[in-house]
């Protein structure tokens, strides 16, 4: 009965896209987000769903929509040569089968954030896209949140829409982008106008940041919760008494530890007594194993090349932070010896390094670096204009800058080098970066335009166009 459910609703969504081909790429942006496939018992995992609306999207921008306002990017070309440099390192890939299946789903990723931005050429197709990112997300979320508040959650137990620890359904990255898109969502609710911004939409706007932040807590990712004090600095910049801020801020985060489940606060105890945490000690032998690689493997080993890994490491048994005040001697502490193998990366910074070397990590930090880089651009070039119609560029350029850090932050803790949702994020950014180009030089040739014409001032091309194609 769910399989029919979650084919009747893409159908319709399909069906509503034939009408209106830009749909196709919002359609395949649920795909991609939700991930209906993996909650399907059997008719939809047995078709290459992502594939299929992806082919109908890129089909519908070819016969469908006009190409003329559709602009290419830097960063969509570096996209391109971090494609093409990926390619080539699974073809050279120390673990070949496990390679192939992880470039799989990153090819996948990589074109489709390369071609959104060719599609995004209106405020209306960028906020849809904006929108459709944040419900999608908010379905993992809300469902997060509401089991949270029912039992507390825990490491490894809260269990989002289907029992699956891989893409956003795992604990670290959803908290990661539970968090980053709260900039995104308050922008909808003062800028939007898909959904006008009225105390309903601000209403369910504030309830899903509330549900967001308790994503952390329900999963107990410390992770999420160096991404919420990034999230709480990062509101320092336009805060206008930023000491009553902070003094509010620091006074409701204590507020709320007596409410805190007693395995969270001990779980976030650990970031500070890394030395007696397994799981920190081996993020520090994984990175260390992948900087001597590197310097051996100047241009990486390919995808999940962290599988030929072997360490070795001590734990202590004892939070070496208490050695003095328990007047212990270091020298007598007990420390055990953890050998370990094949882990994982957990950093997306030395998942680039291990995987593509020097080469790819310097692409990758190129294509993130420059959209925060960007952002800021637009955000001074916007942010006081008089006009009505660009009063919604720089609130929207801080939001897309400000849920970029907080992912670059996060992504110093969990390996999400390629995760999806992300380079629709870039995405996002490079759409808005091209349409406020575009707008720009129109504007630079009406003056131009209106002497030739003897002070008839022409439409623009997006003026001649139906509303909602716009």
């Amino acid at each position: 009965m769910r399989d029919l459910v979650f084919v009747g609703y893409l159908v319709a969504l399909l069906f509503i896209a034939f009408k209106r081909p830009f749909l196709f790429t919002l359609v395949y942006a649920y795909v991609d987000i939700v991930a209906p496939q993996r909650l399907s018992y059997f008719m939809l995992n047995s078709v290459p769903l992502s594939l299929v609306v992806f082919a109908l999207a890129l089909l519908g921008y070819l016969v469908a929509d006009t190409k003329q306002d559709s602009r290419f990017s830097i960063r969509q070309a570096m996209m391109i040569m971090l494609l093409a440099y990926c390619g080539y390192t699974t073809v050279q890939a120390a673990v070949p089968d496990a390679a192939l299946e992880k470039w799989d789903w990153v090819w996948k990723a990589l074109v489709f954030a390369i071609f959104l931005p060719l599609t995004l050429k209106t405020k209306l197709r960028l906020e849809a896209l904006a929108l459709f990112m944040v419900l999608c997300a908010g379905t993992l979320i809300i469902t997060g949140g509401i089991k949270t508040l029912a039992s507390g959650g825990g490491y490894g137990v809260l269990v989002l829409l289907v029992d699956n620890n891989s893409g956003l359904y795992e604990g670290s990255i959803i908290s990661t982008v539970a968090i980053c898109i709260i900039p995104l969502i308050l922008w909808l609710a003062h800028h939007g106008t898909i959904f006008p911004p009225d105390w309903r939409v601000k209403l369910f706007a504030y309830a899903l940041i509330f549900s967001a932040l308790l994503i952390p807590i329900g999963t107990q990712a410390r992770t999420g919760l160096v991404c919420i004090g990034v999230w709480a600095v990062l509101q320092l910049r336009f805060v206008r008494y930023r000491l009553i801020y902070a003094g509010l801020a620091a006074a409701i985060g204590l507020l709320s530890i007596p409410f805190l489940p007693q395995s969270f606060t001990e779980r976030m105890g650990t970031i500070e007594n890394y030395q007696a945490d397994q799981s920190a000690s081996t993020r520090l032998a994984v990175w260390k194993w992948t900087w001597d690689y590197a310097n051996q493997h100047p241009f990486g080993g390919g995808f999940d090349v962290y599988r030929i890994n072997k360490l070795t490491y001590e734990l202590s048994e004892v939070d070496v932070t208490q050695y003095e005040e328990w007047g212990i001697d270091p020298d007598d502490v007990d420390a055990r010896l953890v050998e370990d193998e094949a882990r994982a990366f957990h950093s997306s910074y030395f998942e680039m390094l291990g995987e593509q070397g020097f080469p790819g990590l310097i692409l990758w930090l190129m294509i993130h670096v420059g959209g925060l880089w960007r952002m800021e651009l637009l955000r001074r070039k916007y942010g006081k204009s008089p006009k009505r119609d660009e009063q919604w560029v720089a609130p929207l350029a801080i939001a897309l800058q400000h849920g970029h850090v907080i992912f670059l932050v996060g992504a110093l803790f969990v390996g999400i080098a390629y995760q999806p949702f992300v380079y629709m994020l870039v995405a996002l950014q490079i759409g808005l970066d091209t349409y406020m180009a575009r707008r720009s030089a129109e504007a630079r040739q009406q003056p131009i335009a209106k002497q030739l014409t003897g002070g008839a001032q022409p439409k623009t091309l997006s003026e001649n166009r139906r509303p909602f194609t716009n």
